[in-house]
């Protein structure tokens, strides 16, 4: 494939958000629960829906995808096998300015999914610019074996702190966090040692 434009990575806040899915598949299915957990609305329109996604808590339009569907829609994802439905829904979307997802079609891409490691707060996510979907999983999989769940309890010591700091008028951008991430706080986590691993933040931070 041609070399792609340099991506600009984001995370986005999906929350009350009307969000699209065209294809009600296994793929789908996929799409919808991100999408769920992300707390967006979701509505799936499609002929034939799989049951995971009629259990799930989405809108349900059943019929071939239709222009007009993106209306309201703030992004759209489509996961069918036909390339044709895929490039109107596309198309739809840079007429409509609603942001767009091909699965495992980046012609028809406004912007494309990486591979994501999620540890409570701590998001993680991998991307090949639409090369390789599976070397971005495989990456993605090989950070998991080091970051645990202890690592999203970190995150939580770590934002205690900063409130703390605020509250007592420190600016937080000055304060040598590295130095209390290069300690062995981690390690302390992992044996179950929180308390200890306060206290190192605090020492570190003081």
């Amino acid at each position: 494939m041609p070399a792609p434009d340099v991506l600009y990575p984001a995370t986005l806040v999906l929350a009350g958000k009307r969000c699209v899915v065209v294809g009600g598949g296994s793929v789908a299915a996929r799409k919808v629960r991100g999408l769920v957990e992300a707390g967006a609305d979701v509505v799936v329109v499609a002929p034939n829906i799989c049951d995971e996604i009629r259990s799930s808590p989405v809108e349900l339009v059943e019929r071939p995808y239709q222009r007009g569907d993106l209306s309201l829609a703030w992004l759209a994802m489509v996961a069918t096998d036909q390339p044709e439905v895929n490039r109107q829904v596309h198309a739809d979307g840079q007429d409509a300015h609603v942001w767009v997802n091909a699965a495992d079609d980046p012609e028809a891409c406004s912007f494309t999914l990486p591979a994501v490691l999620r540890q409570g707060p701590v998001n993680v996510a991998v991307s090949t610019s639409g090369y390789s979907p599976a070397l971005a999983a495989w990456i993605r999989d090989r950070i998991a074996a080091d970051l645990g769940p202890e690592v999203a309890l970190l995150a939580e010591l770590l934002s205690e702190a900063r409130d703390e700091l605020k509250a007592a008028g420190r600016l937080t951008e000055e304060v040598d966090w590295r130095r209390a991430l290069d300690s062995d706080m981690l390690d302390l986590i992992r044996t179950g040692h929180t308390a200890q691993a306060r206290e190192r933040l605090q020492a570190c931070l003081s």
